[in-house]
């Protein structure tokens, strides 16, 4: 579930949609507009699965666990980047 596997893709794996998630984080944004923006360059990959929301609050999750994200007052934004 959160590395990729045999039967598991890369970008279905948490870690494989972190990774679209913080590639999108070049700047803070809310959930639902971080949510649009992967989900607008998903769409334009024909070869990626279908995401759905709750992959990516488990994904949001995983990144806000290894401190790879902070989240406040509503904003999600790279962890570190005072």
């Amino acid at each position: 579930m959160i590395l990729p596997t045999k039967y598991l893709p890369h970008d279905r794996a948490l870690i494989g949609v972190g990774a679209e998630i913080l590639n999108q984080l070049k700047e803070p944004r809310s959930v639902s507009e971080l949510w649009e923006c992967v989900r607008e360059d998903r769409e334009m990959r024909p070869t990626a699965t279908p995401l759905s929301f709750d992959w990516f609050v488990l994904a949001l999750n995983l990144l806000y666990a290894i401190s790879a994200i902070e989240y406040g007052q509503g904003i999600v934004r790279r962890g570190g980047a005072e």
